[in-house]
């Protein structure tokens, strides 16, 4: 923001003190859990958890119908993790939750809040070294011969605003609710999290070739970070350079020595870890993890502007060849995924040319990706919000606009989960009405993007 009140600051406690309350709370989340689940029929714990513990248990109970199928399967005495339906995730995961089944049935949980603490305490960090100092010197460079000669008696001042800030930031994103009830329900979106910002963050430190095996990990791990990779290559190959016009001009920015480089590393981690995972598991590791994702149809309902079209055109079971060439169309993985990975692509080149609009780029990229996914539910909110703490102090934006915006965001999904409560709960036929709310979300969401950038523009020509 342009500025941020002193008055409010004076009350922020120290970032130590944050992270004890948000450790407190996510152990408290986690034993009220055990509790609850003991005694409601409506479980707090995420039903993606029991597929996770599932899978970890097949893991470490093989049986002539439970066994690793990969070519060096016959050297590990271990089932297979996709034993388990609708386990789609890399193996890695399942392995990372064994000890729920011989230590604690909730160790994936603690693994998952401890994942959050770890993603505060980078976003802390970043704050507090690059972004901050950062935006407040693009602020202060007009009036350096004013404040000359007071700048040694208010550096310690400026150090302890800095770090309130910066706590109060990173507050907002460790004690909100979407993020913590995620994460302490079992959903193991906080590991991911953690990924993508240790590769920002290493990435904003110039650090490029940790940040590379760090993007190859994440996209290991999660197939969408890969989108970060165009905006990296853009800032990479427009270090120490002199700007250069026309598309020469911007293929030599993209394909260079360093940008060949950063690419060689971060392609290179994802195929060894999709090598070692397709080594031991085989066939079923490409099916679930990577080739389900491509070709997955979704009827049910959720936030995306695809979601009533594929309902409609869903396929019978089993399923034929559909005579009708537009419901072929609306069918094929292509109708959602070229206009979304335009907007995720482009937006990354057109963004990702200077370091300092890494943060901007990764969340404006994001924000498409999920908005124009095939399928989207609250739980992908996370990937773009991740961004906002450390955005926020690179927006010039009032207070009104800011309230307005948030207001807009938090409305769309309200308007949409009040119709989505007659449909699941009330057996209602709403679905068209549901969509007609979804698509008030997207515009909703977009016109929300559009106020975001607009605020990051108008801080860059103060």
């Amino acid at each position: 923001m342009s500025s941020h009140p002193t008055t409010i600051l004076r009350y922020v406690p120290s970032f130590s003190r944050i992270l004890l309350i948000s450790t407190l709370l996510r152990v408290a989340l986690i034993g009220y859990s055990e509790w609850h689940d003991a005694h409601s029929v409506v479980k707090y714990t995420d039903v993606d958890y029991r597929v996770f513990s599932d899978a970890a248990r097949f893991l470490l109970e093989p049986s002539p119908h439970n066994q690793a199928e990969g070519p060096l399967a016959r050297y590990f005495h271990i089932g297979s993790p996709y034993t388990r339906a609708t386990y789609r995730y890399t193996p890695l995961l399942a392995v990372l939750l064994t000890p729920n089944e011989w230590l604690h049935p909730s160790f994936g949980k603690f693994l998952f809040a401890g994942c959050d603490i770890l993603a505060g305490l980078l976003m802390y960090e970043l704050l507090v070294s690059v972004i901050l100092p950062t935006s407040r010197r693009a602020g202060t460079d007009a009036q350096a011969e004013k404040t000359k000669g007071t700048r040694a008696s208010e550096q310690a001042g400026g150090e302890d605003t800095t770090q309130r800030l910066a706590t109060f930031l990173v507050s907002l994103h460790l004690l909100s609710p979407l993020v913590f009830t995620i994460s302490t329900r079992g959903s193991s979106e906080s590991v991911l999290s953690l990924f993508v910002l240790a590769t920002l963050y290493y990435a904003l430190k110039g650090r490029w070739d940790i940040s590379a095996v760090l993007l190859g990990l994440s996209t290991h791990w999660k197939i969408y970070p890969f989108i970060y990779g165009v905006a990296c290559l853009g800032v990479i190959g427009s270090t120490g350079g002199a700007a250069r016009r026309g598309w020469r001009g911007w293929l030599g920015t993209v394909l260079n020595g360093r940008t060949i480089r950063f690419a060689l590393i971060s392609a290179a981690t994802f195929v060894a870890l999709g090598v070692a995972m397709y080594a031991i598991w085989g066939q079923p590791f490409l099916e679930e993890s990577y080739l389900y994702h491509l070709t997955r149809l979704d009827h049910r309902h959720n936030f995306s502007p695809y979601f009533y079209l594929v309902y409609l055109t869903y396929p019978s079971d089993p399923p034929t060849l559909e005579p009708v060439f537009w419901k072929r169309l609306l069918r094929s993985p292509l109708t959602s995924f070229v206009p979304q990975m335009t907007l995720a692509l482009g937006t990354g080149l057109l963004f990702g040319q200077r370091r300092e609009d890494l943060v901007f780029a990764w969340f404006v990229q994001t924000f498409v990706f999920v908005v124009f996914n095939k399928v989207c539910t609250s739980q992908y909110f996370l990937w773009y919000t991740l961004f906002l703490p450390l955005l926020v102090p690179q927006l010039s934006m009032s207070s009104r606009r800011a309230i307005a915006y948030g207001a807009v965001w938090i409305g769309t999904q309200a308007l949409w989960l009040g119709e989505a409560y007659k449909l699941e709960f009330l057996g209602q036929n709403v679905f068209f009405g549901l969509w007609i709310r979804g698509l008030v979300y997207v515009v909703g969401n977009c016109w929300v993007l559009a106020g975001i950038m607009d605020a990051y523009g108008r801080n860059l020509s103060r």
